[in-house]
Formats: structure tokens, sequence, C-alpha cells
């Protein structure tokens, strides 16, 4: 079991992530808009399940990793640092794109709604690094089992997730019409969730090394 604080403050880290726009939420509110209600949930589906894969993975990966290679986890901090900051970058760059400036998509069947959205997932760089870079500083000796506190921080991140998403992919029309309306909403959006990142990538740059 991790420490009360680890987890809240790996929720928090999952709710700052979820509500940053990236390939699953511009898939869902694409099809949301584009298909309706019902579709965008049929996708939150198959990117529900892609969230499962890479909990599983990741925490068996992570597992091995941290209690074979001493350099492991600072390699990981690294690059997801790195990421983080390309991610803050997009946000906050001259033109940086909104969510809810989409393409028109054709409509699929169910079927293929769902593993596009299970594929949308794993093919998403921000959930690797999610799983893979910072859910390893969540993790504590004194907890317990280290597989164990991985499975339960993972499951933690999907309920976040997969909530969030829900109310987005039912709201998305409305959301849409908000911010077309109101540019400054969206400007204020990318700055906000700019900083957020950009402050937890120098946060991850700047911690101790475990070894």
């Amino acid at each position: 079991m991790p420490e009360y604080s680890n987890l809240l403050a790996f929720a928090l880290v999952s709710l700052g992530m979820v509500i940053t726009p990236g390939p699953n939420m511009m898939y869902l509110i694409s099809r949301s808009i584009c298909q309706g209600k019902r579709a965008g949930l049929i996708s939150l589906a198959g990117v529900a399940l892609g969230f499962v894969f890479y909990m599983l993975c990741a925490a068996l990966g992570i597992t091995t990793l941290l209690l074979a290679i001493p350099y492991a986890y600072d390699a990981l901090r690294i690059g997801g640092a790195a990421y983080l900051l390309y991610l803050a970058w997009q946000a906050l760059k001259p033109g940086g794109r909104s969510p809810f400036q989409l393409r028109e998509l054709t409509p699929d069947s169910s079927r293929k709604l769902f593993m596009m959205g299970f594929l949308t997932n794993l093919l998403n760089p921000k959930i690797a690094v999610m799983y893979l870079a910072l859910l390893p500083q969540f993790l504590s000796p004194a907890g317990g089992n280290v597989l164990s506190q991985s499975l339960l921080l993972g499951f933690t991140q999907i309920l976040i997730s997969v909530s969030v998403n829900a109310i987005i992919a039912l709201s998305a029309g409305s959301m849409a019409a908000f911010l077309v309306k109101r540019p400054a909403w969206g400007v204020a959006q990318r700055w906000i969730m700019g900083s957020v990142l950009g402050g937890l990538a120098l946060k991850m740059l700047f911690e101790k090394p475990r070894y």
C-alpha cells in the first residue's frame, strides 16, 4: 500500500495530465462532436483498455527495473521530464493548438470506434510517460510490495482519467461552442496547463537520486 501522501499526490498529477490536451482528448472530442455522445463513450472504453494494458506492463516492468538496475529510475525520470517540457512548449508556443480545433471524421462502427480508442491510447506518448517516468516517483519501499503499489496507483490513474474523459465526451459539443465564442478562455487553458507541466518537469529534473 503506497503512503497516503504519495497516493494523493499521484492522483493530483493524474488529474493534471488528463486535463492536458493530448491524442486521447483530441480523439474523444472529435468523435463526440462528429458522431455523437454514444460514439465518444465507446471510444472511451477502448481508451480505458489501453490504460489497463499500460498499467499491467509498466507495473511488472517497473518492479524488475527498480530491483535490477540502479540508474533505471533516473533514466526514466530525465526522459519523462524532457517529454513534459515538450508538452509544455506545445501548449505555450505562439499559435499553439486547442483540442477544440477539430478535423471532420467519417462515422465508424462501434467495433472500429473501440479499437481506434485502444490504439490511440497505446500510441500516446503522454501515457507512456505517466506510467514509466512519473509513477515510479510515488513508490515507496516502506509501503511494501512494489508491484502492489504500482497496481493501486495505476487503478487510481485509470479511475480519474476515465471519469474526466467521460465528462469531456458527454459535454464536448457545449465546451467547443463555449470556447469558440470565448477564445481568451482557450488561451488561458493553454497557459495554465503549460505552466503546470513545466513546473512538474523541473521538479522531476532536480529530484535527488534514489541510489
